[in-house]
């Protein structure tokens, strides 16, 4: 074996390709594929797009996974800003447990993929059943499914759902960054025009985009008490509001006293991009599933769109989204 081999990086564990079961690769034979975003192919099952694995984990998980009424899943299109979301509902949710101004938080020496783990994209990952012993109450739990495809026990059960929501044009832009550096061969990369087309037409990372936003705008508005619909720009501009509706929406609204004392403050801060970007864990860790932590880092920013758009691409995305979201009563924060 050449050095050049043996140097080579492995993917993540969710975008390996060998090792698949033999009905999933009989799935896989019957199932719609285009270009993929990481890997050679994407694949369409159940109306979304994935990778092999990960289609074979969504099984899994479907089949297996017994919801709680007391559960909590962040659910979120990829790159919406899910690692900031993790690192709030955590801090949130576990403050009397771990108070936010201990030194040794788990946040601290833990990256938040590792603090709330994906069922899909993890747990479910290798076809192991999941112990779920060690998870404390509330669970914390995440995923990229859209509504349709979470387990029925999650439909069926009083399980919280939060949802976050980033605008389709940085959504796009970070995801094109992040697949291309996961790209498994690392021989080529998608050019941004390439993957705007497939993107329009839905093929993208768990998508389409809009099917995954509008189902749980929709569950949000119908059922106010079991989805909570947050918005990436708008936690930007007002952390201290959107995360005491998170909390309100938990059933853990901060006290005044926790005011006063600067626990929403300190909480804000330990997660915001700059402090978490910067911690050790997030510089060179790695999450068990094999990639790099600094991986989901990268700038944080509503509005980096600006910086790759033409005003044909522009252009473009924007007559889609506006076909797409026509008469839902969502509206997008570009900045």
């Amino acid at each position: 074996m050449t050095t050049s081999q043996t140097s080579q990086p492995l993917p993540p564990k969710y975008l390996q390709e060998d090792d698949l079961s033999e009905e999933c690769e009989k799935l896989l034979s019957i199932l719609p594929k285009e270009k993929g975003w990481i890997g050679s192919y994407i694949y369409n099952y159940q109306g979304i797009w994935t990778s092999p694995r990960v289609i074979q984990a969504v099984i899994a998980c479907q089949q297996q996974f017994q919801a709680q009424d007391s559960d909590i899943i962040l659910v979120t299109n990829p790159k919406s800003g899910t690692t900031w979301l993790k690192s709030l509902l955590f801090s949130l949710v576990n403050r009397m447990k771990h108070p936010i101004f201990e030194q040794n938080h788990p946040l601290l020496v833990k990256n938040p993929h590792d603090l709330i783990p994906f069922l899909e994209l993890r747990l479910y990952l290798d076809g192991q059943v999941p112990n779920f012993s060690s998870f404390s109450s509330p669970r914390l739990l995440s995923s990229h499914l859209p509504y349709a495809s979470l387990p029925k026990s999650v439909q069926d059960s009083r399980t919280k759902l939060v949802y976050l929501c980033r605008n389709p044009r940085d959504t796009f832009i970070s995801m094109w960054h992040y697949s291309n550096s996961l790209r498994l061969h690392h021989l080529d990369t998608n050019s941004i025009e390439e993957m705007l087309d497939l993107f329009c037409k839905g093929v993208s990372l768990h998508g389409p985009f809009w099917n995954h936003v509008l189902d749980y705008w929709k569950e949000s508005v119908e059922k106010p008490h079991k989805v909570l619909f947050l918005m990436y720009e708008e936690i930007k501009e007002q952390p201290k509001i959107q995360i005491k509706r998170l909390a309100e929406f938990l059933e853990c609204p901060f006290s005044m006293e926790e005011e006063n004392c600067g626990v929403v403050d300190e909480i804000l801060r330990m997660c915001s991009f700059e402090n978490l970007s910067n911690l050790e864990v997030n510089v060179n860790g790695k999450l068990s599933t094999g990639v790099e932590n600094k991986m989901f880092f990268r700038k944080g920013e509503v509005g980096d769109w600006k910086n790759y758009f033409t005003i044909e691409m522009s252009e473009k995305l924007n007559h889609v989204i506006e076909q797409k979201f026509q008469g839902s009563g969502l509206r997008f924060l570009y900045n």
